[in-house]
């Protein structure tokens, strides 16, 4: 059923084919997600495609409903880009998130987690006003709060970190930092660290690679998540991790150089480390 949506969002994506060509798409995403086409219609008619989604949001089928979120997403991998502002979308985002199947709140979610790349604070006070609506249900509020704030918690965003119930750096203390000086891209790097903290206090650790570009500088960077634990007083913990340098990465060419580790805990880089990428 792909190619019939991509049909139709090819040549009926007119004002006078407006009406069936989005009948159409609803007939298909049932069979088969109509994601992409959807965003033709977005782009072209975006008042008319939007009023439409709103009411779509209350249909029956949860396929038709999981496409008001996931097709109007600012940033649905390999999909063309929509020209519309991020909060265009949070109105029908506000009909779906009290949705009872996951197929539709997971897409809510990575529909805010989008918008977090732009709009944090939007992001923020949506998910309370959620929250505080008392429509969802407990346990699944709380995995769509998660799973909508994991860019925020990779940034170290202090709210984000707040509303998980992680709470700041203080009283950490991150010690006995060892690591590989050298790793050949082919084999893995690994590291580890002494984690301790003089109250107990639950811990999302992260490290942030950065990256050699080809005239040597170091100007990408990603997050890496490592772990979630609590810490009690005198009892230390050690954390250690192996990450690989795969060659031929579809995603980015990797250089040989001095590149760097930091290790972020709670938001705050507590430690940090370089060494040498050999090709």
């Amino acid at each position: 059923y792909a190619p019939f949506s991509d049909f139709v969002a090819h040549y009926g994506c007119t004002r006078e084919q407006l009406h069936f060509s989005l009948e159409a798409i609803k007939e298909m995403t049932k069979r088969f997600s109509a994601a992409f086409s959807i965003r033709f219609f977005i782009n072209a008619f975006p008042q008319e495609t939007l009023a439409t989604l709103l009411t779509w949001a209350n249909d029956s089928n949860y396929h038709v409903r999981r496409l008001c979120s996931e097709g109007s997403r600012p940033k649905l991998p390999w999909a063309q880009k929509i020209h519309i502002a991020a909060e265009d979308a949070v109105p029908i985002l506000h009909r779906l998130f009290a949705d009872k199947t996951r197929f539709v709140t997971r897409s809510v979610a990575n529909h805010l987690n989008d918008i977090a790349k732009i709009h944090p604070e939007l992001v923020l006070t949506t998910l309370k006003q959620w929250q505080s609506s008392g429509q969802q249900t407990e346990a699944e509020m709380n995995f769509m709060t998660k799973h909508s704030l994991r860019t925020l918690v990779k940034m170290g965003q202090p709210e984000a970190l707040r509303m998980l119930g992680f709470g700041n750096s203080t009283n950490l203390n991150l010690s006995a930092v060892q690591f590989d000086t050298r790793v050949k891209v082919g084999d893995a790097l690994s590291f580890s660290f002494e984690l301790s903290s003089t109250e107990t206090k639950t811990a999302v650790v992260d490290y942030i690679l950065y990256f050699q570009n080809k005239q040597g500088v170091m100007t990408s960077k990603k997050v890496f998540k490592l772990q979630t634990l609590t810490l009690h007083p005198e009892a230390p913990q050690t954390l250690s991790k192996r990450h690989v340098f795969r060659p031929n990465m579809t995603t980015r060419q990797l250089y040989a150089g001095t590149h760097q580790i930091d290790i972020q805990v709670n938001g705050a880089v507590l430690a940090s480390f370089q060494f040498e990428l050999e090709v």
